[in-house]
């Protein structure tokens, strides 16, 4: 392995939590609504992907409503999924929607609130290389075994302008329940007959090859050292740590680099049910980057007990996805489209306390 700098997750979070005060730090004023100045403590954890601008959200927040105290741990969305589940924490991160399944045995009253897209990048190591593309059946040989080395003729086929290495290819998963893995994997089963039969789709999966490392920060990491390697992360940390970010070709059989734009464009002609549990991989826009999705915030609709909590819980998701919504591209993520923010926020005129709405905000 080649020892080189990653960039850790608490720098991350301080630098572009520095960077977003400056962004809105005045955008409040704005605005005819604010906060009820309520007094709670409210506890989050799960997706590694929007950790950084959830911190940036929750560091200015705290100037805006002092009284309130949020945190959020980046544990992964599995584990933010058995947290909220389990009553642990009073919100969930997800990357994933819970399936079905889960809603209507474990979790009945769960609503999914998105707050950006997110574009999940197949990034690698090799050096001298920066401009790969990936077909679909080229990636899905690469994560089922298939193609083991760089300079295969699948690879070559898709990047005829660049010599190729004959390096071992060491493939790089997540060992952690991911909603990371979920779009991922999403993706695959969409684009591979064989994948969707040997392997499928979800938070965890059973590999066919590889090597796994936590989250999307360790991925990004293990990518980084190690010389030949190949792994999926979100576009925000392959940024943040200088790794390849290539081109892969989306349904439409055109090339599309991940871009704010592009991520964004995979929401557009997707018909969005009433409770915004969607898969956006593989979008028919001739303009989309194919493998997308959104993270979610799970709330409860109907068993907090704490009024104060319950406001200060849909206080800051509204503030999330109207003040500080503007600077979310300006960090590197995706920012919901009008017409889907507001029926974001309509999801949490659902919640009540005793059978009475706590939410008083309206959908802009």
């Amino acid at each position: 392995m080649n020892r080189t700098t990653v960039l850790r997750p608490w720098v991350l979070l301080v630098v572009i939590g520095s960077l977003f005060t400056m962004l809105i730090g005045s955008v409040g004023a704005q605005s005819d609504w604010s906060p009820r100045p309520v007094t709670a403590s409210l506890k989050g954890s799960g997706a590694t992907f929007p950790a950084p601008l959830y911190a940036a959200w929750i560091e200015v927040y705290k100037k805006v409503t002092p009284s309130v105290t949020i945190s959020y741990q980046g544990v992964g969305s599995g584990q933010g999924q058995k947290d909220f589940i389990g009553y642990l924490t009073d919100f969930g991160g997800s990357d994933a929607a819970l399936t079905a399944g889960r809603v209507q045995t474990e979790a009945p009253d769960t609503l999914h609130v998105p707050t950006v897209l997110g574009a999940v990048v197949p990034t690698y190591n090799l050096p001298g290389i920066t401009n790969l593309r990936f077909s679909p059946e080229t990636l899905a040989g690469i994560y089922l075994g298939a193609i083991t080395r760089w300079n295969d003729g699948r690879i070559a086929n898709d990047n005829s302008d660049v010599k190729l290495p004959n390096t071992s290819i060491t493939v790089v998963y997540r060992s952690d329940g991911s909603g990371t893995t979920s779009i991922w994997t999403d993706y695959l089963t969409k684009i591979s007959a064989d994948w969707k039969t040997d392997v499928g789709s979800g938070n965890s999966v059973r590999w066919p090859v590889g090597v796994g490392a936590p989250g999307n920060a360790g991925v990004a990491s293990t990518v980084k050292n190690t010389n030949g390697a190949i792994g999926y992360v979100e576009l925000v940390f392959a940024l943040a740590n200088k790794l390849a970010v290539p081109a892969v070709k989306n349904a439409a059989g055109n090339y599309i680099l991940p871009s704010l734009e592009s991520t964004s464009a995979a929401a557009d002609g997707i018909a969005v049910p009433a409770d915004l549990v969607v898969s956006l991989t593989n979008s028919p826009n001739p303009k989309a980057y194919p493998v997308a999705g959104f993270t979610y915030i799970l709330v409860h609709s109907s068993t907090y007990t704490d009024v104060a909590k319950a406001q200060a819980l849909t206080d800051f998701i509204y503030w999330s996805l109207t003040e500080g919504t503007g600077a979310a591209n300006r960090l590197g993520y995706a920012a919901l489209p009008a017409s889907l923010r507001v029926k974001a926020i309509k999801q949490l005129q659902k919640v009540t306390v005793a059978g009475k709405p706590v939410f008083n905000g309206a959908a802009r």
